[in-house]
Formats: C-alpha cells, sequence, structure tokens
C-alpha cells in the first residue's frame, strides 16, 4: 500500500468522527513507519475536523505505528492505550491531549 492510498482510506475512517462535541483544540501527527511511510496530521478545532497530507508543527502530540497498526485504531479494531503498552504505538508530547485520541475514535460513526 502506498502513502497515497493509505491517507485516503484513513481520511475516510476519520472523516466520519462526529466531533461537534468535543469543545477543545486537538492537533495530532501520525508519523506512519514501514511501508505506506510518511506523515499526516488530524486537527480538531471548534467542532470541525481537519485531515490533511502534511507535518503539523504545532502539534500537541505525535503518534508512530506502522500502517497495519493505523488501520486498525481508524477502524476500532485496536484501542490505543494497549497497542502503546504493547509497542506498537509511540506517543511523544502533550500526554493529557494524546489520551484524548481514545475520545477522537469513539467519536466514529458506527
Amino acid at each position: 500500500m502506498t502513502y497515497q492510498e493509505l491517507f485516503a482510506k484513513v481520511k475516510t475512517l476519520f472523516g466520519d468522527a462526529d466531533v461537534s462535541g468535543i469543545h477543545e483544540h486537538l492537533a495530532y501527527q501520525f508519523n506512519i513507519t514501514g511501508e505506506g511511510a510518511g506523515a499526516f496530521y488530524v486537527e480538531v478545532s471548534d467542532g470541525k475536523l481537519a485531515i490533511e497530507p502534511y507535518e503539523y508543527h504545532d502539534r500537541d502530540a505525535s503518534f508512530t505505528c506502522s500502517a497495519d497498526t493505523l488501520l486498525k485504531l481508524a477502524s476500532g479494531k485496536t484501542d490505543p492505550i494497549p497497542a502503546v503498552m504493547m509497542g506498537r504505538l509511540k506517543v511523544e508530547g502533550n500526554i493529557e491531549k494524546a489520551l484524548k485520541l481514545k475520545e477522537f475514535l469513539a467519536a466514529r460513526k458506527a
């Protein structure tokens, strides 16, 4: 899978999130390793979601993982906290804001 294919799939999966209930600013960068390597950001601001294929230097937290782990997170098949504990997801930055990733993922429409 190329980075472009991965980004398109993740954008669709994350784009399903209803972030209207998230009333704080969240800015995450995802760094993908291995197949489909690249970076993109997800930003929630004023109840609106932006997902762009760029690095985001003013981010609250960054997550580093493989494409497989990212797809499992985005589709709800993997919980981010156990993924960190098992070494499949690396987190840097504001841990409090990073923990909000779980809330963001839970906002995905079923």
